[in-house]
């Protein structure tokens, strides 16, 4: 996935976020079903945002950024960066 992919896929899921909450608040869906689906937003967003950083970092240090792989959501969730 390259910079602008990873970039897309981050809008999206910004946009899932909102509808998400939208739905909340319009009784579409439950609070259960709320946490739970945000739960796995923001664990694919923090593998996005560690990947797109990945790839920032080996670009700026004359690596290939093709390189970069995705970690496993345990390893990059809550990263404070």
């Amino acid at each position: 996935m390259d910079q602008d992919q990873i970039l897309a896929r981050i809008t999206a899921m910004v946009d899932d976020e909102r509808r998400l909450r939208d739905a909340l608040a319009s009784g579409q869906i439950d609070s259960s079903t709320e946490h739970e689906r945000l739960g796995q937003l923001e664990r694919d967003l923090d593998q996005c945002w560690d990947l797109l950083r990945q790839r920032r970092a080996k670009s700026e240090f004359g690596e290939n950024p093709d390189e970069a792989r995705a970690r496993p959501s345990s390893q990059v969730e809550d990263y404070q960066g």
